[in-house]
């Protein structure tokens, strides 16, 4: 390859740069805000680019109270059960279909495509749930959400592209399908289950509609508790959404829920980065 010109690699570099202030501004601009004084709020219309006097009065407040904390914890628990369940489920059916010779593997792997094609609607589903009784459950807010056929077709590419040199040897040895998928598969597919977890992970995490739908509002995940505050710029006391608090201005308070809903995501991902792309582009390639 040849060396690129300098004006290629100056015009580069210059868009590089401008695609780094754009996404960091932003970041900088809620941290800011949600660490600056009620006064210094107000006076500068209601963003702050960087704080004269941090203060961290605002997390105080969010966190005192019990709203904030109790949807902190209910995002927590739905992520992580949310998560092991779906990761179990799409495990198992890829494995399934990804096996030569299984005994209705094409009708069913047909029937979960048509679903990613033609998705149920908002009411069928809502009376499903309802059919269910999980009206005001939390595992509404996973069995909708248990299984994506897009995760399983890239975990299911994943496996495929393992050799079957390694099955048949594993069979020699006398391991069963279970076996050979504990012993063989997982432990060849760290990539793909890393990507797959994680985008499980953010779905579940970012969920909002499901809660405004299926739970009171008690009930409610960080997400659609942050969704409320930000849309209705109410601020956070220690009852439910619009409650009195005088400690804050409402642009700080929508600000440190905004990042205390992010830095989850934030510390979770670097750990799977160098996962990602590997098990993404390896698992749609072979699919």
């Amino acid at each position: 390859m040849e060396r690129p010109h300098p004006v290629t690699l100056a015009a580069k570099g210059i868009a590089l740069a401008v695609t780094v202030v754009l996404v960091l501004v932003p970041f900088l601009v809620v941290i800011s805000t949600s660490l600056a004084s009620p006064r210094e709020v107000i006076d500068n219309g209601g963003w702050v680019l960087w704080p004269a006097n941090p203060t961290l009065d605002a997390y105080r407040e969010i966190f005192s109270g019990s709203v904030v904390t109790h949807a902190l914890w209910v995002s927590i628990g739905v992520t992580l059960l949310g998560t092991a369940a779906s990761m179990a489920c799409t495990i198992m059916l890829a494995y399934a279909l990804a096996r030569p010779k299984v005994f209705g593997a094409k009708p069913v792997l047909l029937l979960v495509l048509f679903t990613f094609l033609f998705p149920p609607g908002m009411i069928p589903t809502y009376l499903m749930v309802k059919s269910l009784g999980l009206l005001d459950n939390y595992l509404a807010l996973i069995a909708p959400m248990l299984l994506s056929v897009f995760n399983l077709v890239v975990l299911r590419g994943f496996f495929q592209s393992i050799p079957e040199e390694l099955f048949e040897a594993a069979r020699l040895d006398g391991a069963g399908n279970f076996r050979i998928l504990l012993s063989v598969v997982l432990p060849l597919s760290k990539a793909a289950l890393a990507v797959v977890a994680l985008f499980y992970a953010v779905a579940y995490w970012n969920s909002w509609f499901q809660a405004s739908i299926y739970l009171n509002d008690d009930h409610w995940p960080l997400q659609q508790v942050l969704r409320t505050y930000v849309l209705s710029g109410a601020q956070l006391g220690n009852g439910t959404p619009g409650g009195d608090s005088a400690m804050a201005a409402p642009q700080t308070i929508q600000m440190a829920v905004l990042v205390v809903a992010t830095i989850p995501i934030l510390i979770v991902y670097p750990f799977l980065q160098k996962y990602f792309a590997k098990g993404a582009l390896t698992g749609a390639i072979k699919s």
